[in-house]
């Protein structure tokens, strides 16, 4: 089995932290959500040979009574040292509210966009488990970092935004989804 196929194995269904919620609910941590699907069949006019893979990731974050969005098109392909994470633009038509994959329509190749904020993360794989993630710089004051370790037991997802050097969004330990 390819390294792609390996690492999408993984990663593609249906994840939430029902465990860790209920072990910490009581200092206001966040129910989370990922909704992983591989899209590449709604996808028209790929290169033949188009070695990548297209997920669609539907993230909800529930938290002070409230949920929110957050989808993302992520492309994945293989390097010679482990699968390259590629963000892309939501496709025309689209927004956090509207953008998943039950509802995206076929949209052309040509017409996706890599995101020209995320700096592409890479993924290595030592015993099983995948390591990875990067920081990019949203605006020349506003910093995204995000590193993830996924293995077949849990996905721990650590994400943060800073303004200014002050953490806006984030956690201090991780969120650790388990397949549902």
């Amino acid at each position: 089995m390819s390294k792609l196929n390996a690492f999408m194995e993984i990663l593609t269904g249906h994840f939430n932290n029902k465990d860790q919620y209920e072990a910490k609910k009581a200092e206001n941590f966040p129910y989370a959500e990922h909704v992983n699907t591989a899209c590449n069949d709604k996808i028209t006019g790929l290169p033949a040979d188009f070695a990548g893979v297209f997920m669609v990731e539907e993230s909800y974050f529930t938290a002070n009574g409230s949920t929110h969005a957050a989808p993302h098109l992520f492309l994945f392909t293989e390097q010679a040292d482990g699968v390259l994470l590629t963000s892309y633009d939501l496709p025309a038509g689209y927004d956090k509210d509207s953008f998943t994959y039950e509802n995206m329509k076929p949209v052309a190749y040509a017409d996706l966009k890599p995101s020209a904020k995320f700096t592409p993360a890479l993924y290595k794989e030592k015993d099983g488990v995948w390591e990875g993630g990067s920081v990019s710089m949203f605006s020349p004051v506003l910093k995204f970092t995000l590193f993830e370790r996924f293995s077949p037991e849990v996905l721990e997802v650590s994400e943060s935004m800073e303004v200014n050097g002050k953490r806006t969004f984030g956690y201090d330990e991780p969120i650790l989804y388990k397949r549902v």
